[in-house]
């Protein structure tokens, strides 16, 4: 196959790129920045299928249509994730998950690309308040939104829908918490100190999530090229703990003790209004208020069921998944 791949040097579109190529497609990969594609060009000099490389800020609808000709399928994993961005940064976290989704599905449909996945997430569905939920839960929007990526990501998710309804080849696929190598996430970043006994304090022990290892999303994706129901969703779902839970796992696994201190969620309240006001204080996110509000006692958890029986998707254990991310490297 050929496939054009947005995002191809960021963390979810290098596992999917790595892994088309592996298995002999022709990639044609849309990267920002070219020195961050530098991996990429190496895994082309490897046996496999060719991998080009194409610079592309996503903001030029005839740029894209270009890369796109004659693809066999387009895959969408580029996009923006940070909580607690500073107001003046929302315009861009807009344009990345919205403006930039809007444009690459209506050029792949321009082209006639027959298979579009795009990649959404979990979050869409807010918080689940305990509930492990599958692609037919819909919030309920009149609740708000718990950050600005959730709203963004809610609107992207919408703009996809609403082209599937127009008969558009779109599958979406939805991540839940994704990990493993090259990840920088906060959320991976507790893990990885918990694993090598580094981390000094757990921090929002409440927040529950899907951990779901890179490398089976990547195969979860390529799954949905070849064996999805064009206008279906499918919830790429990892097994759903707790963070103070998730922290014990890493911590088990690496030979260490867990933390025994735990930031307390109302010293982080009180200190929100002058850290957003200051711009966020030293190792703080610029708005707290946000990160609170997306991580105190919320869940984003999914159940894979639909995935598992219809694309044969497996996510390992996240015992497994530090192993392999943590002790093997």
């Amino acid at each position: 196959m050929r496939v054009a791949v947005t995002g191809g040097a960021g963390f979810v579109g290098r596992a999917v790129v790595e892994r088309l190529h592996h298995r002999g497609d022709d990639v044609v990969a849309l990267v920002r920045d070219s020195a961050r594609a530098e991996h990429l060009v190496r895994r082309a000099g490897q046996p496999g299928g060719s991998v080009q490389l194409v610079r592309s800020s996503l903001a030029d609808p005839g740029g894209l249509h270009d890369a796109m000709r004659g693809a066999d399928a387009v895959i969408h994993a580029a996009g923006r994730y940070q909580v607690g961005i500073p107001k003046a940064a929302r315009s861009e976290m807009w344009d990345a998950n919205v403006g930039a989704t809007q444009r690459v599905l209506d050029a792949a449909i321009a082209a006639q690309v027959p298979s579009i996945v795009y990649v959404s997430t979990v979050n869409v569905f807010g918080n689940t308040k305990g509930a492990v939920v599958d692609e037919t839960y819909r919030r309920d929007v009149g609740e708000g939104f718990l950050s600005w990526y959730d709203e963004t990501k809610f609107r992207a998710h919408e703009a996809a829908e609403g082209r599937i309804a127009e008969g558009a080849p779109v599958v979406i696929v939805m991540p839940s918490q994704v990990y493993g190598p090259h990840d920088h996430s906060v959320a991976s970043e507790q893990l990885h100190a918990a694993f090598h006994g580094t981390l000094p304090y757990r921090a929002f022990g409440s927040l529950g999530v899907g951990w779901v290892h890179v490398h089976d999303l990547a195969d979860g994706i390529l799954a949905a090229l070849h064996a999805a129901t064009p206008g279906e969703s499918y919830c790429l779902a990892g097994p759903n703990h707790r963070m103070d839970e998730s922290i014990a796992i890493a911590a088990r696994a690496g030979g260490h003790r867990v933390p025994r201190i735990a930031l307390p969620t109302l010293l982080a309240r009180l200190t929100a209004p002058l850290n957003d006001a200051l711009g966020g204080l030293p190792g703080m996110p610029a708005n707290l208020r946000e990160t609170i509000s997306a991580g105190d006692r919320v869940t984003y958890w999914a159940s894979h069921a639909r995935a598992s029986a219809r694309l044969g998707f497996m996510p390992r254990s996240l015992e497994q998944g530090i192993h392999d991310t943590w002790a093997t490297h």
